[in-house]
Parts: C-alpha cells; structure tokens; sequence
C-alpha cells in the first residue's frame, strides 16, 4: 500500500482550511440575514421572501461558478480554480460589509443581491477542486480519509461563522470571512499540480468539456444520479435549518427558534457525520451502502421534523445535531461524483456536481414557498402550518430521488482513477 506523499498532504491541509473558509461564507447568509435586512430597513413580514431571494442569488451564482470553475480546472488546471475562486468570493464578502452604506433600503437590496451571486460564483469552485487535487494526489487504497478530512473539517467553518455571527455585528462578520479568504491565497503556494492532470495536458485529450456529459446516454445518467445523491442534504439545509424560525413556529415551539444555532448546531453534526461516513466507506470498502444508509435514516427523521409538537429549544438543536450526522455523507458524495468519471472531465464533475445540488435550492424553495403559500396556506386556520405539508412533499421527492440515484450509480471505492473519458 502506498505511503501518503508530501504533495498530498500539503493538498490535504489547505483544501481543508480553504473549504473552511467556503463553508464560513456559504451558510453566514442564513445567520446574519435578519440582522443585516433589519439594518437595511426590510420590515419583518418581508424578511421570508427577501431572504429566500439573497440565499437564492447564492446559489444560482454557485451554479454558474460551478460551469465556470470546473472547466477551467480541466483545461487550465486545479491550482487554477483554488486561486482563482477564494479570491472572487474573499472580495465579494468584504465588499457586502458595506451594503448598509448606499442610502436606500432599495439600494442596499440590490447591492447585497448581486454581492451574494458573485459571492456564489466564486464559493462554487473551492470543493471541488480541492476533491479532485486530493483524490488525485492520493494512494487509491487511502482515498477517502484524504476527501473526509477535507470535508468533516471544512464544514466547521459553519460552526465558526455561527459563533462570530452571534459574537459580532453582521458587517464584521463579513469582513472576517474575507480576510481569511485573502490569507489563505499565500498559504497556496507550497501547493502542487496533479501529476495525472499534467499527464493528460500532454497526451492532447480533450478536457473540460461540459456538453459532452450530455452526449452519452451513460454518462448522462451517471451525472444525473451523482446530483440526485446530494440533493436531500440540501433540502434539510436550504429549507429546514434556513427556515428553522419558522418552522419552529409553525410547529409550536415553546421558545423561538434562533436559525443561526439551528445551523451551528446541524454542521456540528455534519462535520461528526462527514468524518464517520469517511471512515465507514473506507472501512466497508463500499460508499453507496453507507450514502444509502443515512438517506433512509433521513426519511425517518423528516418524519420526526415534521410530526414534532410544542417542543422545546433544546429538543429542537438536539435534532439538528441528529439531522446534520445523518446527512453528513457530503464527502462520501462528491468523492463519488469524482471517481465516477476520467481525469479529462473529472474537475468538471467533481465542482459542478455540488454546485448543482446547491443550486437545486432555488427549486426547491420556489415549490416550497409555492405550495405554502398557494396550495395549502390558503384553506388553513394557522397559515403557518402550511409549510409542513409542503416540506413532506419537496422533501420526500428528493428523499426517493436520492435512494433511486444511489441504489443505481456504480460503486467507486478503489477505483483507478488514471483514466479518460
């Protein structure tokens, strides 16, 4: 068995630090939003659909950046994308600090929305990118310990934003989170190329392009079921734990939910999750046994999300803890995602297959939000528990999706991943 080479480790580390600092950024939206749109001046029966709409310019920005990203990592390398990408988002973040500054509650809206997509775009290229250096760096044999450490560190960057976003103003916040994103850039240096990217720069293979997923009928549906693994964790993160207050309320919770704990609490059990499902994949030498494991888990616990009655805060946070180790198979994923196709595509895959499963939230908030308010608000005395039928809707069809997706998709775990499409 191969050792663990210098160039891997130094990948190791600062693809950790640097999805830390992805994560930081990526969920500080969900905490500091009603702090920050009260600043702005957005009274509190707007705060739904305006957060919705700054978390929904995120994610369609990480939809694009992720197009963008992956097919520069293939065509220009994956050092490429983790320059390029923290610096985009680190300047975005600074610059939405300010946001407050413009005059008017419109200017600022318009400010901050258009912040969070180029915020978006660049927080899109981090992962995978360090996914693919790492997966490529590393023995095949050791494979997943290198990615889970990526991901089950990385994802403390939540908790980290969560106890800043409590600790300091909402600006401050912001202003952290590009800092640390400047910072990380000099730490790059000492990082190295993939030896089996260089190869394939010099065989002459086409890389990089995007439309040929969709050329072939296999690998289509190898795409689309590596994206349909990953949408239920953002389901129970871009609805649940994003509308915890609400929920919370809708449910009669004997204390108001505070979202910004919701989420702290549920990447603290993401990050246990990603580091345990890391270790089981490997250990078990199988990732889709474990992936289908905590999805069918996730069905029960929606069940419990959603049937759940005049709770306190306590039991609440201790679900999100719950819920965040069941859906914390978010390395195990992507891992996945890259090893199911050849190094000529595989940065390609590797940073827009996340970046689809986070921009499937627009969708799924938008059915949501549409059968709340639409379908099944209207014909309730509290029209606050219209969500609840909603989110079993939206939550179980990507729940099922998901199990069809990982039931179907080839088992990687060992794979030799010098290979081109």
């Amino acid at each position: 068995m191969e050792s663990i080479s210098r160039a891997a480790k130094a990948a190791i580390l600062v693809s950790a630090l640097g999805y830390f600092v992805d994560i930081y950024d990526l969920v500080l939206i969900g905490i500091v939003k009603f702090p920050s749109l009260r600043t702005l001046g957005v009274p509190d029966d707007s705060m739904k659909e305006i957060s919705a709409s700054l978390l929904n310019y995120q994610m369609f920005g990480m939809l694009l950046g992720g197009i963008f990203w992956g097919v520069l990592g293939d065509k220009k390398g994956r050092l490429s994308v983790l320059f390029g990408s923290i610096f985009l988002y680190s300047v975005a973040n600074l610059a939405n600090a300010f946001v407050d500054r413009l005059g008017s509650t419109e200017d600022g809206l318009v400010a901050y929305q258009w912040l969070r997509l180029i915020a978006g775009i660049g927080l899109a290229g981090e992962l995978g990118a360090g996914i693919t250096l790492v997966s490529e760096l590393m023995p095949k044999e050791k494979r997943g310990y290198g990615t889970m450490i990526v991901a089950g560190f990385g994802i403390l960057g939540a908790v980290a934003a969560t106890l800043i976003g409590e600790l300091t103003s909402w600006q401050t916040a912001y202003i952290i989170g590009g800092v640390m994103g400047l910072m990380l850039l000099i730490m790059r240096i000492g990082v190295y190329e993939s030896g089996m990217y260089q190869q394939t720069a010099e065989t002459g293979v086409r890389r990089g392009d995007f439309f040929s997923l969709f050329t072939s009928a296999d690998r289509f549906m190898r795409y689309l079921r590596s994206i349909l693994i990953g949408v239920p964790l953002w389901f129970a993160v871009g609805i649940l734990i994003y509308f915890s207050r609400e929920f919370g309320q809708a449910l009669g919770a004997t204390k108001e939910i505070n979202a910004a704990y919701a989420f702290g609490f549920m990447y603290a059990g993401l990050s246990a999750g990603d580091f345990l499902t890391g270790y089981l994949s490997q250990r078990l030498g199988n990732r889709r046994k474990v992936v289908l494991v905590c999805q069918l888990i996730n069905v029960g616990l929606l069940a419990v999300y959603l049937l759940s009655r005049n709770f306190t805060s306590t039991y609440f946070y201790t679900l999100c803890v719950v819920m965040g180790i069941a859906n914390g198979y978010w390395a195990v994923f992507v891992t996945m995602a890259a090893e199911q196709f050849g190094t000529n595509l595989r940065a390609t895959v590797a940073t827009t297959v996340p970046n689809f499963v986070r921009g499937s939230v627009p969708v799924l908030t938008t059915a949501f939000l549409y059968l709340d308010q639409k379908i099944f608000a209207p014909g309730l005395i509290n029209s606050a528990q219209g969500m609840l039928p909603a989110a079993a809707i939206v939550g179980g069809a990507s729940l099922l999706l998901g199990i069809w997706a990982t039931l179907t998709i080839p088992e990687t775990h060992g794979r030799d991943l010098n290979f081109h499409e």
